[in-house]
């Protein structure tokens, strides 16, 4: 078997890609978790904005209407807009698998960015 040496980070030169969940990391819930009380958090925004400005790729990934079923993306879409994000793409519901934990090389909490 022959096997291809891949980099691990996008090379020098082409443009990095940010996936950026929306809940809990963008924005916030003061008690129910319902996307229509949903409270962003604008220095969140600003520092996914940044990386935007630098030129990465921002694709917003949620799981918004994973489990319900309910297509929650155009809503999703004028929070973001409302909210002043900048970004390439969002990704909803089934495109996003409902998970309660990420164990992944290439993680960082919305705090270390």
């Amino acid at each position: 078997m022959k096997f291809h040496e891949s980099n691990r980070f996008t090379r020098v030169g082409k443009q990095k890609i940010a996936l950026v969940d929306i809940d809990e990391t963008i924005c916030f819930y003061p008690d129910k978790r319902r996307y229509d009380l949903a409270i962003p958090e604008s220095k969140n925004i600003e520092k996914i904005n940044k990386l935007y400005e630098e030129g990465w790729k921002i694709i917003y990934w949620t799981s918004r209407g994973a489990v319900s079923g309910v297509d929650y993306k155009k809503y999703t879409l004028s929070q973001l807009k409302d909210w002043n994000c900048k970004f390439h793409e969002l990704q909803c519901g089934d495109q996003k698998p409902h998970f309660d934990l990420i164990v992944d090389d290439k993680a960082k909490r919305i705090e270390e960015i």
